[in-house]
């Protein structure tokens, strides 16, 4: 390991492409050419010995190490920004980060967003969530986990159940509440088969041995609702989730609850910034 190679140059050029897991998009940020970042991270790499990202399938992904690498360009960043604040007799400022995903800011984050003064936002799926709070780069995320991360502090804010959407006129929109096996022949509208909805959907109508077939596969809740109300199929998606004018929603009562977390950074706990932004979302939530 050669520590006299690590220049703060890279270990900023590396914050950045943690935060977009694209050289293409972090070197334009940058203002430098794709295999000129590529060599910083390279270069960083080597001399700490360790990879710092990962190919998984079609993405990249950040190694642990790479994520305590990006963490500590952050923290190295915001106390440079501390000292020259110092220097100058200002106050450095300090904008709360929230990470989250589409349906939780569509459905769940409204409000919080309205209260939280200037907040800076950061919208990825589950796992940009959770690297978005791991590398620093967001002060606190919102996602629906089935496992607790050992290495992130989460808070329970609100479960809601699973729920059957429909027009308000097919037949099953006549019942208070249904099972899986109400779900047999069902043409079902589903994210794609890597999302971790639709693993736990798929495992579940498995388990209770409930033919199905795909309709369409599309990303995002509002899409799924929009192919729902052409009349495409139906779909399962989380309780908060509000349906348009014309579909109804039947909560799946043999379906597990789906539990939103907060999560920080376990050594701050005490932040103002983390305890003030946790205090918001969990006194807006519906």
């Amino acid at each position: 390991m050669d520590l006299a190679r690590v220049s703060t140059d890279a270990l900023a050029s590396f914050a950045v492409f943690a935060d977009h897991l694209n050289f293409t998009r972090a070197a334009a940020e940058l203002h430098i050419s794709q295999p000129a970042l590529h060599v910083k991270v390279q270069k960083l790499a080597a001399a700490l010995g360790r990879p710092l990202y990962r190919r998984e399938g079609r993405r990249l992904g950040l190694t642990p190490e790479g994520e305590a690498v990006a963490r500590f360009a952050r923290e190295l960043d915001g106390r440079v920004a501390a000292f020259l604040a110092e220097i100058h007799g200002t106050s450095p400022s300090r904008v709360p980060v929230l990470a989250a995903g589409e349906g939780a800011y569509l459905y769940l984050l409204g409000d919080v967003v309205r209260a939280v003064p200037r907040p800076r936002l950061i919208n990825g799926d589950r796992a940009k969530t959770l690297t978005a709070v791991r590398t620093g780069r967001a002060d606190l995320g919102v996602a629906v986990l089935d496992v607790l991360p050992a290495d992130l502090h989460a808070v329970p804010l609100a479960a809601y159940p699973q729920v059957l959407v429909m027009p308000e006129d097919h037949p099953l929109a006549a019942r208070p509440h249904l099972r899986l096996t109400d779900l047999s022949g069902s043409s079902l509208v589903v994210p794609p088969p890597w999302g971790p909805h639709r693993i736990t959907l798929e495992r579940a109508l498995r388990a209770a041995q409930v033919p199905w077939s795909v309709a369409v596969e599309a990303a995002g809740w509002p899409l799924l609702l929009h192919f729902v109300s052409l009349g495409v199929g139906l779909a399962v998606v989380n309780g908060c989730v509000r349906p348009p004018p014309g579909l109804v929603q039947r909560t799946i009562t043999d379906l597990p609850l789906v539990q939103y977390h907060a999560l920080h950074l376990p050594d701050r706990t005490g932040d103002p910034l983390v305890r003030n932004l946790l205090a918001t979302v969990r006194a807006q939530l519906p």
